[in-house]
């Protein structure tokens, strides 16, 4: 939360504790943290604005419906269903924070709903485009090295089917000596995948060739500059390999784990597996793999067939 935030004191200190608590008690990752800190300092600077003056936390007791239901209107304007959805977790987060810390009560905001979300299917590339796109990003670079970090870490994420926050979350000490690889995903869950010789071989590639030396609990894809690889930088990469190779807009760093699924799925891998694989709490997020597959095989029964 900013210093210039619209809140009193009370407020404040009831945000610094529910970070916190987060960062430590939850273990959240830094990036749902931001995530967190966008959605709560977007909603109490709307409060200041809708109540006229700084916000206390007699004021965050006093909100009736009407009050959550014309901030989520107001964000309609700006935002787009999934983040509003998001929004109103985060806040519903913060008021269970504060009624277990016996700070304050509002029965209100719990029975809020959030707008509908339409229902996506995950994008996948298909597997021509997923080898090209391998063979392209080991060339965008005047640097050698870099080419070598860029290859091996989209290697990795379509190897093994890692979120990007998974794959640069990882130190130099967590390098596969075997064939597995330790993840500590979502949750702190930890999760064992295989390791295909090709990642071993690339991470390898990188690694020897980079220019900055390495202790064990460094991270272990750098930045030009020798710290940790911001991952604006990668979806950047990602989004010029887009221009190059003339993919689709939905081809980012998470397009290829979902890649990972739908090509084991379409290969013949049984769900259990893919979900112990992804790390997924729940076999029903796994199982959207499937309609992925089915229109898949719609589209090439329509081109192939000869009665289509």
């Amino acid at each position: 939360m900013s210093d210039n935030a619209p809140v009193h004191s009370d407020v404040a200190a009831a945000l610094a504790a529910w970070q916190e608590w987060l960062r430590h008690g939850k273990r959240a990752s830094k990036y749902t943290l931001i995530s967190y800190q966008t959605d709560i300092t977007h909603f109490l600077n709307f409060l200041s604005q809708h109540l006229g003056g700084r916000i206390r936390l007699s004021h965050l007791a006093d909100l009736e419906a009407r009050d959550f239901r014309a901030w989520l209107a107001n964000r309609t304007h700006e935002f787009q269903a999934t983040s509003t959805a998001r929004a109103l977790s985060t806040v519903k987060s913060f008021y269970r924070y504060m009624e277990k810390q016996s700070l304050l009560k509002n029965d209100a905001v719990f029975h809020m709903r959030g707008p509908k979300l339409p229902k996506s299917l995950p994008k996948a590339l298909e597997e021509p485009q997923s080898t090209q796109a391998l063979e392209e990003i080991g060339h965008q670079h005047e640097d050698d090295w870099v080419n070598k970090r860029d290859l091996a870490l989209l290697t990795l994420i379509y190897g093994c089917g890692l979120r990007i926050s998974e794959a640069l979350g990882l130190r130099y000490q967590d390098i596969p000596q075997g064939d597995a690889l330790r993840i500590l995903g979502k949750g702190n869950k930890e999760r064992i995948v295989p390791v295909l010789p090709i990642v071993s071989h690339a991470i390898t590639e990188y690694v020897t060739a980079c220019p900055y030396p390495f202790s064990a609990d460094a991270p272990l894809f750098l930045g030009k500059r020798g710290k940790a690889l911001d991952p604006a930088i990668f979806q950047l990469q990602i989004r010029k390999l887009r221009n190059v190779l003339g993919l689709p807009e939905t081809v980012t760093p998470h397009a290829f784990r979902h890649s990972f699924a739908t090509h084991l799925l379409s290969a013949g891998g049984d769900l259990r597996s893919i979900q112990e694989l992804l790390g997924h709490a729940s076999l029903s997020t796994t199982q959207r793999y499937t309609h992925v597959d089915k229109t898949r095989l719609i589209n090439a029964y329509k081109n192939a067939h000869p009665r289509a």
